[in-house]
Parts: structure tokens; sequence; C-alpha cells
């Protein structure tokens, strides 16, 4: 799988909620992979990010499957966690913003409000119950993924419209865009 196998907005099933897996069939472990691949081919392809996670909707697969990469500070490390029916069980610390971008959303990135840390259960791809705390950085990642299996994306969450949007330069520095143009060029990719 390719990262062109990535759907990104305007596509409408990034909106809709994702199924629970009740079984971890075959075809369960291949969509996995299909993850694994997809994310992995769009890290190739931009030098100054990394692909932290992705979820099952963004490769067009309504399951709630997200992957996460097993270490977020070495891009050398290509190896992801599978978490299947992940869901938040507990928020925690104090809602702060920060920096997010989306592979289903081509080059926009925002500052969203998030908690600092989230309580995860999850099943593994074996089918064993896992339990996660997570702090910073790994937290922001899990609401971010575990949203996308509800139809939510970062986006919706950016109360400030005006001065809260980005793009990368070439240079891999964020730079800030006319919110009111990218409403008139992409007007499919903002809910009301």
């Amino acid at each position: 799988m390719k990262q062109d196998d990535i759907i990104t907005l305007p596509n409408t099933h990034l909106r809709k909620k994702a199924e629970r897996v009740h079984v971890i069939t075959p075809e369960i472990i291949n969509i996995i992979e299909q993850m694994t691949e997809a994310s992995l081919d769009w890290e190739k392809n931009h030098p100054h990010e990394i692909s932290a996670a992705l979820a099952a909707p963004q490769i067009d697969k309504l399951y709630k499957i997200i992957i996460v990469r097993s270490d977020l500070d070495d891009k050398n490390n290509k190896e992801f966690t599978a978490l299947i029916n992940p869901e938040i069980t507990k928020f925690e610390g104090d809602i702060v913003e920060d920096w997010e971008g989306c592979l289903s959303i081509k080059g926009i990135y925002g500052k969203v409000p998030r908690y600092s840390k989230v309580r995860v259960k999850a099943l593994d791809i074996h089918g064993n119950e896992v339990r996660i705390k997570a702090n910073d950085f790994l937290a922001r990642v899990l609401q971010h993924e575990i949203d996308h299996t509800n139809g939510i994306l970062f986006i919706d969450h950016i109360r400030e419209k005006e001065d809260s949007f980005y793009k990368l330069d070439d240079n891999g520095e964020l730079i800030p865009l006319d919110y009111k143009k990218c409403i008139k060029d992409n007007p499919d990719l903002w809910e009301d």
C-alpha cells in the first residue's frame, strides 16, 4: 500500500464512525499491515516529518484500529504498535495547545487543544487487553487517532480560526495560512 491510498478531505468517509472489531481475522491483520505500509511510504516522501500514527479510516477501512509508532523519537525505527478498539477511559492533566498535522489533511497544520494525559484501553493483535497511561506527545497522538475512529478531525478542535492554520515551507518551517483564503480555496474541508 502506498501514500496515495491514504484518503484525504473532502472524502466523506473520514467523517464516519468506524465499527468495532469483534474477531481478529487475517483480514484485520492485513489491514494493519496495509496501514503500516502506507504510513511509511508517506513518510518516505516527507523528509521534514514523521508518520507518528494512522487510523484505519484513513485508508478507507472503517474499523476501530490505529497504529502508533513504537518509538516516536526515532524516525529510523519503523515499527508500529497496533491498537484494536482503542478507547480513552480517562482524560487527565491540563489542556495544552500544540501543533498537529494529519496525513488526511494535506499541508495544513494547526494548534490543537488536547489533554496532556490520557488512559487508553484496547486489544493487541492477539486479542489481549492492553492498558496505556500516556503523557504529552503520545497522549496527543492517541487522542488524534482515536478521534479518527469516531469521524473527528484535528481541525474540528480549533476554535480560533484566524491565525490558527499553517503549512510547512520547503525548509520544514511553519508559516501562517490565510484562513479566509483556505475556506475559499477548499470549502469542503471545513465543517460549520
